[in-house]
């Protein structure tokens, strides 16, 4: 903050602007950035984690873990992303309080359900009341990354299942005639060899979760569309900034945000493409082995 920004009523132009776009709320702004970037760096990992294992044991040869597996994919592909995104932080969240509940406070005699509302004793509320605000911010995110992570994970199984059985069968038969294990094969052969078929999907699924991230803004989490749009709104008189509806401005500077992170998506998912595909019996890889003759 500038220093002559004590004194608004002497600032006009360059300096009004100035100091508006340095004000508590544009550096929480600005952050919000960072949150956005922490979702994606985060869930990532984890959702590919979620697909890898629920696509083996889509593939699994017992019948459980077949099913699950299959199960997983399909009701979560099957319901609108949107009620994931919401009831997946409630039911993980209620479901802590209640082991709490059940576990601090055993002579608690009042029903949870009580009608449509859930109450749990003081002592098993996440986070507690007397948390600092942060804490509650760091909770709720935690829980954005779970409800991301459980969503994108069932994409991500689809597309790896599919990546898998993509992967010439002769391959694996030729290991299986070497004496190799089941486990060997798909140690050794099929998942090494499954990514050059998996990275298409799973690049568009990237960018998919890239366009998801402003779902934060409906679990609570303030994000950058909630910076944009409460910074943005008309401000009158008795604010120190007043102006009129400035949000067209500032999801303009989302839209830029945005088709910037995809851009450099683009380049990074081309490069891996380009070694994934050298040597590999695909159409890229052919055009590559016919390119360095």
């Amino acid at each position: 903050m500038f220093e002559s920004c004590t004194d608004l009523s002497a600032l006009s132009g360059l300096g009004w602007l100035l100091c508006y776009l340095t004000t508590g709320k544009h550096l929480l702004f600005y952050a919000s950035f960072g949150t956005v970037l922490a979702l994606l760096v985060i869930t990532a990992p984890i959702a590919l984690a979620f697909g890898f294992g629920g696509a083996l044991a889509a593939r699994s040869r017992l019948w459980p873990l077949r099913v699950f597996g299959k199960a997983y994919t399909a009701m979560v592909r099957g319901i609108p992303d949107i009620i994931f995104f919401l009831f997946v932080p409630i039911a993980l969240d209620q479901g802590l309080e209640y082991l709490r509940h059940i576990t601090l406070c055993p002579d608690w005699t009042e029903p949870v359900r009580q009608n449509m509302n859930f109450l749990v004793c003081p002592a098993a509320k996440l986070p507690p009341n007397s948390a600092p605000q942060i804490v509650h911010e760091i909770y709720g995110f935690i829980l954005a990354v779970v409800a991301f992570s459980v969503v994108f994970g069932a994409f991500a199984a689809n597309v790896l299942f599919g990546a898998m059985n993509a992967v010439p069968r002769a391959q694996l038969e030729t290991a299986e005639a070497y004496g190799l294990t089941q486990r060997q094969i798909t140690r050794r052969i099929l998942i090494p060899q499954m990514w050059v078929y998996a990275m298409p999907g799973l690049s568009n699924l990237w960018m998919i979760l890239i366009k998801a991230t402003p779902l934060l803004f409906l679990l609570g989490v303030e994000d950058i569309v909630y910076w944009a749009r409460e910074l943005g709104a008309t401000k009158s008189g008795i604010y120190d900034f007043p102006h009129p509806d400035w949000r067209i401005w500032y999801f303009l500077a989302l839209l830029v945000f945005y088709l910037l992170m995809t851009k450099v998506s683009e380049w990074v998912f081309d490069r891996i493409n380009t070694r994934l595909s050298r040597g590999q019996a695909t159409l890229a890889g052919e055009k590559m082995r016919k390119a360095s003759i």
